[in-house]
């Protein structure tokens, strides 16, 4: 069930408590007029029916009603106006204090399901859907700092190696001023790399701070798609030679979409680099685009590696998630890509998926060619 059908059943569930209380209130108001009258038919019929003494305080009393219907008629419905308003004023005040101890459930996060009084029901089955989809986002909360949390350290672990390297590269290159040239360059070269690694690394810091406080905003425009993902695979072709790897490519030309470029461009750069990392080697990536009916491109990017179990694909777009569970930062990165690029997806009003089986991965991205969906008010 979506959110608006879900919204749709909430207010009618509340509506017919209303109204289940008003009609109960009038039934009941109306019942009370009823009764009434046919105790004074009763009580008339009564007194024109026997002969009475009188003395008699049965006569004393019905003659006494019968001479002043009028007031007793109208302090009998006072009163039982009174009576019946009460009880159902105090009826929505029991709700009330039962859904404010259910909420307190909802606050405690206890395990226990909410429990309310029959009559409740719809609201009961409404707090129960609340309370299961809190227990999830909490719990899904709770996994991501999780793995936040790990990665961090790890990261930190992760930053002490390159670094005890330079040092003590650099550390040598000065104390040994009569080293041989292609010694040095050799030293200098290694003490460069483990810096580059550790630059990376640290980008990989401000990749995380950047994720958890800042919101992505559009700025779109309307560009060559097709251009556009030409260019980001010829850039990356010396990285993937020098990996031994190869792309092969099928892009439609010349198609046109409103997007954010730098974003787009960002995502397309992840799911490349991605293939890369997780590719066999000496294998080749695969990289096509097809135009579909309905103004709808899709993309899709194919690699040979290792098959991802299922269970990790359900999980592979959550922040902080990475393939590889070692303490190794070198080919899962901060585990931002591929959440990020979902956002940057969605947010084009597209879908991105992931699937694997039989030692290859394919990642599909689907953008609509025409018009951005509008983005909800705040109001």
């Amino acid at each position: 069930m979506n959110k608006k059908e879900s919204g749709w059943t909430n207010r009618l569930g509340r509506k017919s408590i209303a109204r289940r209380l008003m009609l109960q209130y009038v039934a009941s108001l109306l019942g009370f007029v009823v009764i009434l009258a046919l105790a004074v038919v009763v009580g008339i019929s009564i007194c024109l029916r026997f002969t009475w003494q009188a003395d008699n305080i049965v006569y004393i009393l019905l003659k006494f009603i019968e001479y002043n219907i009028a007031w007793v008629s109208g302090v009998l419905c006072i009163a039982g106006w009174t009576v019946i308003t009460y009880r159902f004023i105090a009826k929505p005040l029991r709700y009330l204090n039962e859904v404010v101890d259910a909420a307190e459930t909802l606050v405690h996060e206890r395990e226990e399901p909410v429990r309310l009084s029959e009559a409740m029901g719809d609201v009961e089955n409404e707090l129960n859907l609340v309370r299961e989809q809190a227990l999830r986002n909490t719990m899904i909360a709770r996994e991501a700092e999780q793995r936040k949390n790990d990665l961090v350290v790890y990261l930190a672990h992760d930053l002490k190696t390159p670094l005890t390297s330079v040092i003590g590269y650099l550390t040598l290159l000065r104390d040994e001023p009569k080293i041989s040239p292609e010694l040095r360059a050799r030293y200098t070269g290694i003490a460069l790399d483990k810096a580059q690694r550790l630059e990376e690394l640290i980008n990989e810091f401000f990749d995380i701070t950047r994720f958890n406080l800042t919101t992505l905003v559009l700025e779109t425009e309307r560009i060559n798609l097709s251009r556009m993902l030409e260019q980001i695979i010829d850039e990356f072709r010396p990285v993937l030679a020098e990996k031994e790897l190869s792309i092969r490519t099928s892009i439609v030309p010349d198609v046109e979409i409103l997007c954010d470029p730098d974003k787009l461009e960002r995502v397309f750069d992840n799911l490349i680099r991605n293939a890369a990392s997780y590719s066999y080697e000496r294998t080749e990536i695969y990289f096509s685009m097809v135009k579909q009916i309905e103004d709808r491109v899709e993309i899709s990017i194919w690699n040979r590696g290792k098959t991802i179990p299922k269970e990790k694909l359900e999980h592979i777009f959550e922040q902080f998630f990475r393939l590889d569970s070692s303490r190794s930062s070198a080919t899962g990165g901060a585990g931002l890509g591929l959440a990020i690029a979902r956002e940057i997806v969605e947010l084009h009003g597209g879908t991105i998926r992931a699937e694997s089986a039989k030692e290859s991965v394919v990642f599909t991205v689907v953008l609509p060619a025409g018009q951005l969906p509008q983005l909800p008010s705040d109001d």
